[in-house]
């Protein structure tokens, strides 16, 4: 008998035959805030563990991880990328025609973001890239002291790319705000979500209007989007929409990965020097930082069928938790997987996801890091830390609040 009772917005399983029960709140701030003993033990379970206290599985090991995570035909984004599924809750909004839809419709509306995301488009910004990299790494050398999240990741990633969808108006702390609120409310109605919903929700509506066509610079990602309108393959409601993912999953995972790249070279200095030594590496040093700190540690797929994944059955309904955060750390996938160095050229990671559901914008995240880091890499000749490091917790990324930080000059 399938059980019909409801958890967190999914039904409650029983525990698999062959999967411990592990008595952990993922969503705990302590955890949150410092995951990587939760990561070891998540790994040494085995291929899966049952949490009780939301009954779902969870895997961190990289090879059920990628399996879960890729196959789509039986472990479905359609359902949420959350703890909640829709086909049995109606979403707090409307759910992602990108990231929370599977094929056929899928197909359709990632050709056309892909398109207006080409490795040409982007390729044409790496310049302005490069110079507005250079210009800040320039501004922060004149301060004795700053903040790498607020002064560095925030200002660069909430500058480049809203100019380059094509924003005619710009509000950072209303565009990390949203990103925060997608993010969190993807986890349980703990406080987290909560204090995310109350402060993200007016930024939600400002977002949408900046999304309209008449708001748009006729130059940018957003046009080329509501260019595909035009000609009859998505419709105009479909284009705001498109343009609203990029802006709800384009700011806060590179204000995230950026923000730990510094930390990440500040806390190894022999690494940064190997930067210095030679800034090609900076496009490794930014892939190694995925893998290390991945920017999204959580994210949810829902059985779409009766299955079975290394031995375990799993049954058509589950809600199971992928800890990419676990699994991009797994040493029995890369050696010495705790340590940080950005010779390892990690460019399997599960970072920016696998499969069709891979982040539909990685190559604008390359371009802004690799440009980043390579004016960090020409201009700054050490990074030290001036206070402690303050991680804030979130429901599915794992993010800096505060990063203190001074750039000595070359």
């Amino acid at each position: 008998m399938r059980a019909t009772k409801m958890i967190e917005g999914h039904l409650e399983i029983e525990v698999p035959a062959g999967v411990p029960a592990w008595d952990v709140d993922p969503y705990d701030t302590a955890i949150l805030s410092d995951p990587t003993e939760y990561f070891k033990e998540l790994r040494s379970k085995g291929p899966f563990a049952y949490l009780p206290r939301y009954s779902m599985l969870a895997c961190g090991r990289f090879e059920e991880t990628k399996e879960v995570f890729s196959d789509w035909h039986r472990f479905v984004s359609s359902r949420g990328v959350g703890i909640h599924d829709f086909s049995l809750e109606e979403p707090w909004r409307p759910p992602s025609i990108v990231l929370e839809v599977d094929p056929p419709y899928h197909t359709k509306t990632r050709t056309v973001i892909e398109r207006a995301l080409s490795p040409r488009a982007v390729g044409k910004l790496r310049v302005s890239f490069r110079e507005a990299a250079d210009k800040l790494i320039d501004e922060l050398l004149e301060k004795e002291s700053f903040d790498a999240v607020s002064e560095l990741a925030e200002a660069f990633s909430t500058t480049v790319f809203p100019d380059a969808v094509g924003l005619g108006e710009t509000d950072r702390r209303r565009l990390v705000d949203y990103g925060e609120l997608v993010f969190s409310a993807l986890g349980p109605d703990n406080e987290l979500r909560r204090n995310s919903m109350a402060k993200g929700l007016e930024a939600g509506s400002w977002i949408m209007e900046q999304c309209q066509r008449d708001r748009l610079k006729p130059e940018g990602f957003g046009a080329a989007i509501y260019a595909a309108a035009d000609e009859g393959e998505i419709t105009e409601e479909e284009a705001g929409m498109l343009v609203r993912s990029l802006l709800s999953a384009g700011i806060d995972t590179t204000v995230t990965a950026l923000g730990s790249a510094i930390w990440c070279l500040a806390r190894n200095p022999e690494q940064f020097q190997r930067l210095k030594a030679d800034p090609q590496l900076a496009r490794w040093a930014f892939e190694e930082t995925l893998r290390y700190i991945s920017p999204v540690h959580s994210f949810c797929r829902t059985a779409d069928v009766d299955t079975e994944v290394s031995g375990i059955k799993i049954v058509k309904g589950t809600k199971i938790l992928c800890v990419l955060g676990a699994a991009n750390l797994d040493e029995n996938h890369w050696p010495e997987a705790d340590k940080f160095d950005i010779e390892r050229k990690p460019s399997d990671h599960l970072a920016l996801g696998v499969g069709i559901h891979a982040c539909v914008g990685q190559n604008v995240a390359r371009a802004e890091g690799e440009a980043m880091l390579t004016a960090v890499a020409n201009k700054v000749g050490s990074i030290e830390l001036s206070d402690e490091a303050l991680w804030r917790p979130n429901n599915s990324i794992r993010t800096l609040d505060r990063l203190p930080v001074r750039f000595c000059a070359a």
